[in-house]
Formats: C-alpha cells, sequence, structure tokens
C-alpha cells in the first residue's frame, strides 16, 4: 500500500516539478552561505509569491520540519533588515532634507524651520530610531500646537534620555502631551521648555500634574517662560515626584515672595539636587531670605546662581550664614546684585567653611573694591579657577592686594578685570608672580583699563616666560591709550600663543585710530596662531588694501574678522584735531 501510494504521488508530479525542486533547494543552501548583508538584496519569498513564482512542494513531513523551518526564520529576518535599512534611508533623506546631519543617536533638528506636517512626518520615522538617546527640537516656532502627532510615536524610543524643546510655542495641549508621554520613555533624564511663553498663565500644572513618583528626570529647564504664581505653586507640588532631580533652572521668570515660599517650602523633597538657577528673577531682600532657610534641605548643592537680582540689595547678608551648610558648594555666582558692603562683609565671615568652592562671581558689584582685601584672606584661593573681578570698581590697594596673592591662585584659568581704571600701569604686579610651571590661565579679559604701552610690553613678556601657553580668550578691548610700539610687540611674540581662539583689540566707538603701524606685525603672526577663530578690531582705521591682505589671510584660516573699519584718511583727520 505504502509503495502503491507513494507511486500514485510521483506520478501527479511532473518532470519540472522534480527539477525546479532540485534548484530551490540548491539556491537556498547557496543563500544561506551568503553574509547576512548580501540576503538584504535578494527578493523575499514573499515576493517569488506575488510574482507567480512555483512554491516548493513537500517530499515528506519529516524533510518538511528540517528542511522549510530554517529558510522561513531567514526570510523573517531579511524583511526586518531589509524594512531597517528603507527605514534608515528615509530618516537620512528627512534630515538632509533639513540641512543636518543624521546621527542613530542624537537628533538635532534646531533652527531648521520645521512645520506641523515636517512633525508629523517626523513621527512616522520614530520606528527606525530606536538607539535615539537626545532630541533636539528647539528654536522651531512652528512646533507649537502639533506636538501631540510626536509624543504619540515616542513609545519607539526606549532609549531617549534628552528631549530639548526651547522656543518652540509650546501650547496647553502640548505639554499635556509631552506630561502623557513619559510613561513610556523610562530613561528620560533632561527636559527643556525653555522660552516658551505658552507655558505660563498657569498652564505648567498640564505638564507637572502627569508626572509620576518614579520618574528618573535629573534636569528641568523653564527660563523665561514667564511663569506666573499659579504655575510656581504647580511646580512645588510637582517637586516631590521629582527625587531624582539634579538640576533645575527657573532663570528669567519673575518670583514674587508668596511664590518663592511655596516654592522654597518644596525643595526638601530634591535632596539630590546639585545645581539651582534663579537668575534675573526679581529676587529682593525678603527672597533671599526665604531661600537661606532652604539651604538646610538642600545640603548636597554644587551650583547656586543668585545673579541678576538687583533688587537684592541686603538680602545676602540675612542668607549669608545658611551657606554654611552647603559644604560641596562649588561656584557661587552674585553678579550685578547691588551687594552692599554688609552684604560682602557678611560672605567674608562663611567665606572660610566653603572649602570646595572653585568659581565665585562678584562682577558687576560696586561695594567688591572696598572688601577684596579681607574677602581674599578667607577665600581657598588654591582651587579657584574663575574669578571675574569685571566692573568692581577696585581701589589701587585691592588692585595691590589681588597681585600680591596672584601665586596663591594654583588652578587659575579665567581672570576678568575689565573696567578697573587701576590696573592701568599696575600690570607687570599681576603677571610677574606668575610662573610658567603653574600657568593655567585660559581667559584673561582687560578690556578697559585703561593699559598703557609698557602694560603691553609686560603681556609680551608673561607670553615669553610662558605665563600664557595655555591662552584660550584674550580681551585687550577699549585701551586707546596703547602705543603701536606695544602691539607690534605683542603681535611679534605670537607665537607663543598657540592655543590662542578669540582676539579682541577694539576701540572705543568714538575712538578713531590707524591700525597701519602695528598691522604689519598682525599679519606676520597670524600664521602662527593655528587655533584662532575669532579676531575683533572694531574701529580702527584701515585702507582697503589693508584689509584686503587681511581678510585673504583670515579666509584660508576660517577666522571670523570682527571688524568695522574706519577710513584711514578720516582716523589723519581726527588725530589732527587732537
Amino acid at each position: 500500500m505504502d509503495s502503491t501510494g507513494s507511486a500514485k504521488g510521483n506520478q501527479k508530479r511532473s518532470p519540472l516539478d522534480l527539477i525546479m525542486n532540485q534548484l530551490r533547494r540548491k539556491a537556498i543552501f547557496t543563500e544561506r552561505k551568503k553574509p547576512a548583508v548580501s540576503r538584504l538584496f535578494r527578493q523575499s519569498e514573499s515576493n517569488s509569491k506575488r510574482n507567480g513564482e512555483i512554491p516548493e512542494l513537500k517530499e515528506s513531513e519529516g524533510s518538511e520540519e528540517k528542511e522549510n523551518s530554517e529558510p522561513k526564520k531567514e526570510v523573517n529576518n531579511m524583511d526586518d533588515e531589509i524594512g531597517s535599512v528603507v527605514g534608515w534611508d528615509r530618516v537620512k533623506q528627512f534630515i538632509e532634507k533639513l540641512g543636518k546631519t543624521p546621527h542613530s543617536q542624537n537628533l538635532n533638528l534646531s533652527h531648521c524651520d520645521l512645520t506641523a506636517t515636517d512633525v508629523v512626518e517626523l513621527a512616522t520615522l520614530l520606528p527606525f530610531l530606536p538607539q535615539l538617546d537626545v532630541m533636539d527640537l528647539s528654536w522651531n516656532d512652528l512646533v507649537g500646537g502639533s506636538l501631540k502627532a510626536l509624543t504619540a510615536h515616542l513609545q519607539h524610543l526606549e532609549r531617549l534620555r534628552v528631549i530639548k524643546l526651547c522656543s518652540c510655542r509650546l501650547t496647553a495641549q502640548d505639554l499635556t502631551a509631552l506630561g502623557e508621554s513619559l510613561d513610556c520613555i523610562p530613561l528620560m533624564e533632561v527636559i527643556d521648555l525653555s522660552w516658551n511663553v505658552g507655558i505660563g498663565a498657569g498652564n505648567l500644572r498640564d505638564f507637572t500634574s502627569r508626572l509620576r513618583p518614579d520618574n528618573t528626570l535629573k534636569e528641568l529647564r523653564l527660563v523665561d517662560c514667564q511663569l506666573s504664581e499659579t504655575d510656581i505653586t504647580a511646580l512645588s507640588v510637582a517637586l516631590p515626584m521629582l527625587s531624582s532631580l539634579e538640576d533645575l533652572d527657573l532663570s528669567n521668570n519673575k518670583l514674587l515672595v508668596k511664590g518663592m515660599e511655596n516654592f522654597t517650602s518644596s525643595l526638601g523633597s530634591t535632596p539630590q539636587l546639585k545645581s539651582l538657577k534663579l537668575s534675573m528673577c526679581g529676587l529682593n531682600k525678603d527672597s533671599f531670605s526665604i531661600l537661606g532657610q532652604a539651604l538646610r534641605f538642600i545640603t548636597g548643592l554644587e551650583q547656586l546662581d543668585l545673579s541678576c537680582n538687583k533688587e537684592a540689595s541686603g538680602g545676602l547678608a540675612s542668607m549669608a550664614t545658611n551657606l554654611t551648610h552647603l559644604k560641596h558648594l562649588k561656584s557661587l555666582d552674585l553678579h550685578l546684585c547691588c551687594l552692599t558692603k554688609e552684604d560682602l562683609l557678611a560672605l567674608v565671615q562663611v567665606a572660610s567653611s566653603l572649602q570646595e568652592l572653585r568659581e565665585l562671581d562678584l562682577s558687576s558689584n560696586k561695594g567688591v573694591g572696598d572688601t577684596l582685601q579681607d574677602l581674599l584672606h578667607t577665600l581657598p584661593l588654591h582651587q579657584i579657577s574663575k574669578l571675574p573681578l569685571n566692573n568692581c570698581a577696585l581701589s589701587t590697594s585691592a588692585c595691590h592686594a589681588l597681585a600680591a596673592n596672584m601665586v596663591n591662585f594654583k588652578q587659575l584659568e579665567r581672570l576678568n578685570l575689565s573696567w578697573n581704571k587701576c590696573v592701568g600701569e599696575n600690570l607687570r604686579e599681576f603677571l610677574e608672580p606668575m610662573k610658567a610651571t603653574d600657568s593655567k590661565l585660559q581667559e584673561l579679559r582687560l578690556s578697559s583699563c585703561n593699559l598703557t604701552t609698557e602694560d603691553v610690553l609686560h603681556i609680551e613678556s608673561a607670553c615669553q616666560r610662558g605665563v600664557l601657553s595655555r591662552l584660550k580668550q584674550l580681551d585687550l578691548s577699549y585701551n586707546g591709550s596703547v602705543g603701536g610700539g606695544g602691539w607690534t610687540s605683542l603681535f611679534g611674540k605670537a607665537g607663543c600663543l598657540k592655543n590662542l581662539e578669540e582676539l579682541d583689540v577694539s576701540l572705543r566707538p568714538a575712538a578713531c585710530l590707524s591700525a597701519s603701524p602695528w598691522l604689519p606685525a598682525l599679519l606676520e603672526a597670524l600664521p602662527q596662531l593655528p587655533c584662532l577663530t575669532r579676531l575683533s578690531m572694531q574701529h580702527w582705521a584701515v585702507s582697503s588694501a589693508e584689509r584686503e591682505k587681511l581678510e585673504k589671510i583670515l579666509s584660508k584660516k576660517n577666522v571670523i574678522l570682527e571688524c568695522e573699519a574706519t577710513p584711514t584718511s578720516k582716523a589723519t583727520a581726527y588725530r589732527e584735531v587732537l
């Protein structure tokens, strides 16, 4: 019976069937030996069926399972690979159309004039970006109102950690959609919604009310969002949900006293907070006092930015004692806070407890000039890396005291003494104590310091000694009293400034001097400055021929030139009038 049945089965199959079967088995065997990449370029079995090709017939049930199980698996893998390649090609085409470079982990589409249609198209491409880590759609005004089309597909981005939507004109509906999508993005750490005025007026709660206690958010930035007291209250309610928060930036939002009370009362719910920025928030003396009480609960704080709060005069005196709780504070920014002498003396009293302080910004506070000497005795100078003292009305005695302590600044990287007239004729005292082996100075700003030719010669000497070998930014602008000989000598030692990136020798807008005496030295120096990216020489008078030579050299080095040049004839006339 079996032999008869088998014979009958064989009689039903034509010789053509047998030949085709053998060809297919041979093709499958060959295909298995090919690398995975080559399989991307052959048609799938489903395509063959659609084209009317003859399917392979089964010889027996046992051989079917043995021979056909692996080919089916290969076909499925092949389809996935083909889909992935085709999808990535679509992603590349979309991103390159917007003038950006495709990257599987970093999607940067900022400043691309995205439309609502683009957002919808981008949403369809998200399944092909499973490795995406950062998504930046900032500075696209038309994204607002269409964000839900994108967030509905964020479940494909399980590795997404950073999303930036700065200046996108976000609406309340966008905030709701973003908040609802957080549940499907388990690794989200950074959300930047800065410069979206639509977040204010009570709309922030549409986002914060969706936060869950198990979220992993570490950074939240809401700069200049016109937050109201209602918004600050909503944020305060949400802070207990943000136990992992490390960085909070509310700068450029008007924070009234009542809002500050609500906000600071919840800061204790963020024990991991390391950076708090409240710059230009309209904080006053009472606000500083309220914040001071909250500092006891965020002892891990490393960066505190209270700058540009001009109404805070006298507030630091009431807050200073609480700074002693911040044992790990590395950066304190109080520039442009109209600090009084009492404020600064209070800071002097607690400065010795700030043993990890690296950066202290007291610039644009006139009272610093009278208290700097006392402050220098208590600060951990050996680890200070940034000390801006520009526009601090430093007295001659304060300058001498600072110069005498320059030898103690072992880690100093940024020194800004601009707009302190006493620096002129005293620059030698600052530079001579510095040794090449210890110097880490990368930024030196001496704008409008009444520098003389002799001062610039001391800078030249410091270059020769290697003190400025790491310098990246050098600002000598608004020092019109420096003679041509000083500039010529300085540029003659340009070879010692191998790391210099930015150089500024501009004059005041009202000044008008000829650059001809020292321009040849600058032209010779430029090839010796391999890292230079920006040269500013505003308001210097140059001839058309001189400017042509200058631009020719700079164009080869891709250096940005800032020079609203004045004709040399006008400069000559100006000097004759003087």
